[in-house]
């Protein structure tokens, strides 16, 4: 058979002419006999001239890469260029099942597979592969597991853009932005494909809750970011919290944790753990010899802490309790929310696992709810088991928005980072405030840590305001800029009073001694507003009181 010139103009039939010069396995496109007809299923009956309906051109993968953008432009027959457009999509390799990403600092790109099984009818093709825009999506297959090869990108400003999508995606689509999956399960075309599936020879995705390709992305771009190999993205930073610890900590075992952390962590963590025969042991985060006492005097599974901590953003040198802790067989989680990963990679300083809650800044627009937990594979595969039970599944449209905010982490994180460790310095030396609690200041009880280990000291500022439970509202309610919410890391500003927004519940002296939550602390979230507006603000804000 010979396909006319009046269908396809010379560059195709070019190409085509000097790919038949090699074998089979290579770019000559073979025909075969079909009995389909038609071009899309239920939408009539339409032929192309030229085109004999009872042949199959097939396009091997090189001849597919080869002809991609020519075909397109060049092909004066719009019917015969769709034909060829969605062979293509077919035959480009889907996404991947889940998988962990590159170790250190390597980015990855799927290697394009051979597959000879996708063809051009000349009837037409099958119509989920017109009615979904997501070639690959519409067919829910996935390639095998291809090998990894490492992308030339050495900064977090690019991988935070491009990580996990032009380079490592595995959804094919000609769209700059990743797609949004938006399913609740996945389709086999038999039950021989699905027991492939089950007994781990096709790769897949099965249900929602168990994988997303939009999720995936996500989860890629992350393990570039905090150099892991493997990440996992649930619906928020509590419940991978929850999920960690669920996992690691065995009945019976032993945690420690900081004083200063998150309250609703240290609600679970005494409430719920102990119902499962687990103790926890509160140290200072900068108190070594308490941890060693706890590592010697107890079968400690875990070291679970905050760094920078909330609110008072205490640090711990991950690298000196990671070595301690891995000593006597301990396992070490660090939550680096405050820090993100621009500030702060605890996977390189020798933690386990690194937390966040991506509500925060990694997502940075105060609109998604978000969490992830990061490291070895082998860990983070034990509490992705454990999640495909449970649940806590990321909505693949809030993976979307994580993505969509990441691309802009490192311009946000740079510029919040500048605007707090400046307004740290003038509170410092302003008269109505008594104390700043800030990582990056000499004042700061772990700032020789801080500068250490972290590139930047966040975008967070705790400060006490000099007077009371009052006099510190009245400062808030005076503030014009940042908006009185609970949070942080977003581009709008927030502030907060701790001792109203996350401990009402409990009496001042309860609160002190517990926590160290005065009635005058404030919790200054920096958004990426004009530094001199934030300081106006501030200045009329202390004028008050």
């Amino acid at each position: 058979m010979a396909v006319s010139s009046a269908i396809c103009p010379s560059p195709l039939l070019s190409a085509a002419a000097s790919a038949g010069d090699r074998s089979d396995t290579g770019a000559r496109p073979r025909f075969e006999k079909t009995a389909s007809t038609s071009f899309l299923r239920g939408v009539g009956q339409p032929r192309f001239s030229g085109l004999s309906s009872t042949l199959i051109l097939r396009f091997p993968p090189n001849f597919v890469r080869q002809l991609s953008t020519k075909a397109r432009r060049n092909c004066s027959n719009i019917g015969v260029a769709q034909i060829v457009a969605a062979s293509w999509s077919n035959s480009s390799p889907s996404f991947e099942a889940p998988r962990s990403a590159a170790a250190a600092d390597a980015v990855v790109v799927p290697e394009v597979a051979a597959d000879e099984a996708n063809t051009v009818t000349g009837g037409g093709f099958d119509s989920r592969f017109v009615d979904s825009p997501i070639s690959g999506v519409g067919d829910a297959k996935l390639s095998s597991a291809a090998p990894k090869v490492a992308a030339s990108l050495s900064t977090d400003g690019s991988l935070a853009v491009h990580a996990g999508e032009r380079f490592g995606r595995g959804i094919t689509t000609d769209a700059i932005t990743t797609p949004v999956v938006n399913t609740s399960a996945y389709w086999f075309n038999n039950s021989d494909e699905l027991i492939d599936f089950k007994e781990k020879r096709h790769a897949s995705f099965e249900y929602g809750r168990y994988g997303n390709p939009t999720t995936q992305a996500l989860e890629e771009k992350m393990s570039a970011l905090e150099r892991a190999e493997s990440t996992l993205f649930v619906a928020s930073g509590m419940y991978a919290s929850v999920a960690m610890l669920s996992t690691l900590v065995p009945a019976g075992g032993h945690l420690v944790i900081t004083t200063d952390c998150y309250r609703k962590t240290r609600v679970f963590i005494e409430n719920e753990l102990p119902k499962m025969g687990i103790s926890v042991t509160v140290i200072d985060p900068a108190d070594v010899e308490s941890l060693k006492s706890a590592l010697d005097q107890n079968n400690v599974s875990l070291f679970f802490s905050e760094s920078p901590t909330n609110p008072f953003l205490r640090c711990v040198d991950v690298e000196l309790v990671s070595q301690l802790c891995h000593n006597k067989g301990a396992l070490v989680c660090i939550d680096g929310t405050f820090a993100s990963p621009l500030n702060q990679k605890s996977l390189t300083l020798g933690a386990d696992l690194v937390l966040h809650s991506a509500t925060k800044f990694i997502a940075g627009h105060n609109d998604v709810l978000g969490g992830c937990i990061s490291g070895r594979e082998e860990l983070i595969s034990k509490i992705r088991l454990y999640h495909h039970v449970i649940g806590g599944v990321l909505n693949p449209n809030a993976a979307y928005m994580i993505l969509r905010g990441m691309k802009t982490l490192h311009l946000r994180v740079q510029n919040q980072n500048n605007t707090a460790l400046r307004m740290a310095q003038f509170l410092e030396e302003h008269p109505k405030i008594i104390r700043v609690y800030y990582p990056g200041l000499p004042s700061h009880p772990e700032h020789h840590i801080a500068k250490r280990q972290m590139t930047g000291f966040g975008g967070v500022v705790s400060f006490e305001v000099a007077g009371d439970l009052n006099t510190t509202k009245k400062f808030i309610d005076s503030l014009k800029i940042p908006y009185l919410a609970p949070s942080f890391g977003g581009c709008e500003s927030i502030v907060d009073q701790p001792a109203i927004m996350s401990y009402w519940d409990l009496g001042g002296s309860e609160r002190v001694a517990k926590y160290g939550i005065k009635d005058n602390l404030v919790r200054f979230s920096f958004g990426v507003e004009g530094f001199e507006d934030l300081k106006a603000d501030i200045v009329q804000a202390l004028e008050k009181i």
